[in-house]
Formats: structure tokens, C-alpha cells, sequence
């Protein structure tokens, strides 16, 4: 969960696998390039499509993949879990 936005755990890991497999680094300065957006992935899950259509759509994708990191439990990472962070 994101605000009032809902979505599977199983979406939010495939959310994840795409934005860590999708990190694109400019060799000359190394970091991250910006540009990149997991609504380019044909791969994205279709509940995430409205996001894209959001000017704040970056920010609630990070917040997301970070929700799905590996050192957190699966009821951790779900929303129905208040406590945990």
C-alpha cells in the first residue's frame, strides 16, 4: 500500500525484480540515471498502469520497491502490518 493505493505483494516483488534488473549507470559519472521508469517495462503488471499516469509515479515506486527488500518479512513488507517500520 501507497497512500490510498493498493496492490499485491506479488506485484510490488515483480515491481522490484524490474526496477533492480533496470538500473541503467552512465559509465563517465556513476550513478543512476534518472530517466529510467518501470512503465516502460512491457513486463510491469497491469495494476501499476494508473501509476504511470501519475506526476508522483517515481516516488511511489521506490517507496514500493523498498517495501519489497529481501531482509523484510512477507508481513512486514504487507501493508496490513502497522508496526513494522
Amino acid at each position: 500500500q501507497d497512500g490510498d493505493l493498493k496492490f499485491s505483494l506479488e506485484s510490488v516483488k515483480k515491481l522490484k525484480e524490474l526496477m533492480d534488473g533496470n538500473r541503467h549507470v552512465n559509465p563517465r559519472v556513476m550513478v543512476p540515471m534518472a530517466s529510467y521508469s518501470p512503465c516502460q517495462e512491457k513486463h510491469l503488471p497491469q495494476e501499476f498502469w494508473p501509476v504511470c499516469k501519475r506526476e508522483d509515479a517515481a516516488m511511489i515506486f521506490r517507496r514500493l520497491s523498498l517495501a519489497a527488500e529481501d531482509d523484510l518479512c512477507e508481513i512486514c513488507a504487507n501493508a496490513a502490518c502497522a508496526g513494522c517500520f
